[in-house]
C-alpha cells in the first residue's frame, strides 16, 4: 500500500497529492510517469510525475479530477493509501543522457499548459540545478486555474505567464507568447511543450516557424503501461509507437497529432457514462440515508 503523506489544492478541481514510494522515488527520472489505482477494483490511471524525492522517499503527482477513476485519486486523504502505485515508467527526457557541458550551451524553453504545468516543473527542475538556463512559459485559460507557478519560479531562469481572459500576466495563448519573446531577441535550442494535446499541435506549427527544435510530451490513453495493450499506440514519423514504452516524450514534428487526438477522444462517451452512473449512486446514497432518518 502506498500511503498518502500530503495533499494540496492547487486549484479548483486539481489536487497535488505526495505518496509514500521510495523505490520510485530513488529511481524517478525526469520525463517519467507512473500508473496509480485508487482501490483494488480501480482503473490503471497514468500520472505524470510532478517531482520526487529520493531522501524522504516521496512522489508526487498532480490530478485533476474529471472522471470516475480521477474523482476516486483526489477523494483520498493524507493518512489513507492507493492500492498500487507503479513505476517509474516510460523513458526519462533525452537530456538526461547529454554532458552537462553541452547542456550548458544550450537555452530551453518549456511551455506547461493547464495540468501540464505540473510535469514541466521536474525538468525545469533537473536542468536548473545543474546550471542550464530555462525560460517558462505557464498558460491557463484564467488567474484562478495557474498552477506551480511559485515552485516554478524558483528554479526558472524566467518565468512567463499567459491567460486566454488576461486575468494574469500577457494576454492571449502560449503560442502568441512564443512569438512576442522569439519577436524580441530571445533565441532558444530547444522547445519542450506539454500540456492539451491540441496545445502541444499548435505550439509545434508555432516553433516550425523559426525551425526550432521541439519536444512533446504525449498524454495517450493507456492501460498497461508495457507496451502490452496497445492502447496508447500513436503514429511517430509514419511508424507505430507505443507511449508507454517509447515516450511519452517524442520528436514533436514527427507526431501525428490529429489521429492522436481521434484516438484520445474515442472512450469519451464510455466515461460521461461512468460519471452519470456514479453521480447516481451517490445521489441515491445521499436519499437512503435521509430516508433512514
Amino acid at each position: 500500500m502506498f500511503e498518502i503523506i500530503e495533499k494540496n489544492v492547487l486549484a479548483e478541481g486539481i489536487f497535488e497529492t505526495k505518496v509514500y514510494a521510495p523505490r520510485i522515488a530513488r529511481s524517478a527520472k525526469p520525463g517519467q510517469f507512473i500508473i496509480v489505482r485508487a482501490d483494488k477494483h480501480g482503473e490503471r490511471v497514468p500520472l505524470t510525475i510532478a517531482d520526487y524525492d529520493a531522501e524522504q522517499g516521496s512522489v508526487t503527482m498532480v490530478t485533476q479530477a474529471l472522471g470516475v477513476s480521477t474523482r476516486k485519486i483526489v477523494a483520498k486523504e493524507v493518512g489513507e493509501a492507493f492500492a498500487d502505485v507503479a513505476g517509474p515508467l516510460g523513458r526519462p527526457s533525452d537530456f538526461v543522457s547529454e554532458p552537462i557541458e553541452e547542456l550548458r550551451g544550450k537555452r530551453f524553453v518549456f511551455i506547461g499548459g493547464g495540468v501540464g504545468t505540473a510535469p514541466v516543473y521536474p525538468q525545469v527542475k533537473w536542468l536548473a540545478e545543474r546550471g542550464v538556463k530555462v525560460d517558462v512559459i505557464i498558460g491557463a485559460k484564467t488567474k484562478d486555474m495557474l498552477i506551480y507557478t511559485e515552485k516554478m519560479e524558483r528554479v526558472a531562469g524566467n518565468l512567463y505567464i499567459a491567460t486566454d481572459d488576461g486575468s494574469e500576466g500577457f494576454h492571449g495563448l502560449v503560442t502568441s507568447l512564443l512569438e512576442k519573446l522569439i519577436g524580441e531577441g530571445r533565441e532558444y535550442d530547444c522547445c519542450v511543450a506539454i500540456g492539451p494535446m491540441i496545445m502541444m499541435k499548435f505550439v509545434t506549427l508555432t516553433a516550425k516557424k523559426y525551425a526550432l527544435p521541439c519536444v512533446v510530451s504525449l498524454n495517450a490513453l493507456m492501460v498497461d503501461g508495457t507496451g502490452m495493450c496497445g492502447a496508447c499506440r500513436v503514429t511517430i514519423a509514419g511508424k507505430t509507437k507505443f507511449t508507454c514504452v517509447d515516450g511519452p516524450e517524442f520528436n514533436a514534428y514527427d507526431v501525428d497529432f490529429d489521429e492522436a487526438m481521434r484516438r484520445q477522444g474515442m472512450y469519451r462517451t464510455q466515461e460521461q457514462r461512468a460519471l452519470a452512473i456514479a453521480r447516481e449512486h451517490a445521489e441515491g446514497h445521499k436519499c437512503n440515508i435521509g430516508l433512514d432518518k
